[in-house]
């Protein structure tokens, strides 16, 4: 059955589509495209080819709905951004979908998701769209989806390249995020259980890195706990904390696993770059005798619980917008004052240590002449201010990326692109 969240934003052609996922789907009527996943009733994923065609049909059959292609991967395959709804909204979310290519329930909910709404006439999707503009990397690893790995072509996980940006695709990403700057992130994956301590049905994590604007953080926090989470729990699925086992009996945490504050994570990057964001994970493993003896049951049950949590970032979009806007433009300026420390490690259950902190930042960073050839694109793609001079470039930290800049130049950090020289006045 399909949540009700959902149902308000589909019309009843396309929710008949999208239930397909949890109950076996009648033959479409229209000519409503349909994923390959749709079509074996989720005995198969979506092949490489028939995404491609999906994504045609979609662009040409809707007029809502945008494709872009923003790079290509080692192996030449497309990178893509879906755009829908009105380019001059106030709110922009946007979805990073199976960063990891073994992890395809991901890109199956982005799949329909992105077709649910480009097709829907009814008022609340029209309400939606006009005020959000939806985002969409159907597919952030091509080569690893094809090859049904984690990393991409040369066995890097982008979801560890949101600072260096050493592959294409983290390229492609942070050049959307620059352009684009989305209020909210949202980055879909799945894990492996290990029962009894950590096997719920998804699991959500928020920013953790301290970098991340206060506003920002609560917001994030807010989508998760009120809005994913119960989304997905009104729908019969379990959630929880991504990276923490908790004890069976009384569900107390008592190992973290995962989820720490490093900001080349999406999640964090996202933090650090003053959006919103959320981390979402469902479970690979069956839930029961019967999805165990049937891999086409399990596999519907993983993508329909991205979708239901999908249903509750889209009712959080709508209901919490006036908030959204409010945090992450405050975020956004509060670079220009230029005041608070800037933290080097720690997380929000983690606090930082003296040394993992810059209680008093420096006002910005001398790069020379080779290092800011070494770094300049990667500055620029992070959208990051730098004020070039035949001797180099100074970096200032008076900018709106203010908590990134000594993330990505001071020697102390721990992922930095170089050691810039740290100036005290200005």
């Amino acid at each position: 059955m399909m949540s009700r969240r959902r149902t308000l934003v589909l019309t009843a052609a396309a929710t008949t589509l999208a239930a397909g996922l949890i109950a076996a789907p009648a033959q479409a009527a229209d000519s409503t495209p349909r994923t390959g996943f749709e079509l074996s009733d989720g005995a198969r994923w979506t092949g490489e080819s028939e995404e491609q065609s999906f994504l045609t049909d979609v662009d040409r059959g809707s007029d809502r709905a945008s494709i872009q292609r923003i790079g290509t991967t080692k192996q030449g395959r497309p990178l893509q951004l879906v755009s829908i709804g009105e380019r001059r909204a106030p709110t922009k979310v946007l979805l990073i979908c199976s960063q990891h290519g073994d992890e395809p329930s991901g890109r199956e909910a982005c799949l329909t998701t992105v077709r649910d709404l480009a097709f829907a006439t009814d008022r609340d999707t029209r309400t939606l769209l006009s005020r959000t503009q939806i985002l969409v990397v159907p597919n952030a690893n091509p080569d690893g989806r094809v090859a049904d790995t984690r990393g991409n072509s040369d066995r890097v996980d982008i979801n560890r390249d949101h600072i260096a940006l050493n592959t294409a695709e983290a390229r492609a990403m942070a050049a959307v995020m620059r352009d684009q700057r989305p209020d909210v992130i949202y980055d879909l994956h799945e894990y492996g259980a290990s029962p009894p301590y950590y096997d719920r049905d998804l699991f959500d994590l928020w920013p953790r890195n301290l970098n991340t604007d206060s506003r920002v953080h609560r917001e994030s926090k807010i989508l998760s706990e009120r809005y994913v989470r119960p989304a997905a729990r009104a729908d019969g699925h379990t959630a929880g904390t991504y990276g923490i086992w908790t004890d069976p009996v009384t569900g107390a945490p008592i190992r973290q696993v995962a989820g720490d504050g490093q900001e080349r994570i999406l999640r964090n990057a996202s933090g650090a770059k003053n959006a919103l964001g959320l981390l979402i994970e469902s479970r690979v493993d069956p839930l029961t005798p019967q999805e165990q003896g049937d891999p086409a049951l399990n596999n519907r049950r993983r993508v329909g619980s991205q979708l239901s949590a999908l249903d509750g970032l889209l009712s959080f979009a709508v209901e919490r917008r006036a908030a959204i806007e409010v945090a992450t433009t405050t975020a956004r300026l509060t670079g220009f004052l230029d005041r608070g420390p800037v933290y080097l490690g720690g997380a929000d259950n983690d606090p930082a240590t003296p040394a993992e902190t810059l209680a008093d930042p420096p006002c910005g960073y001398r790069l020379d002449a080779t290092q800011f050839a070494a770094v300049k694109d990667e500055l620029a793609l992070h959208g990051v201010v730098t004020k070039s001079d035949r001797e180099g470039a100074f970096v200032p930290l008076r900018q709106s990326q203010r908590k990134l800049v000594p993330l990505l130049l001071d020697p102390s950090a721990t992922y930095h692109l170089t050691s810039g020289q740290p100036i005290a006045a200005c």
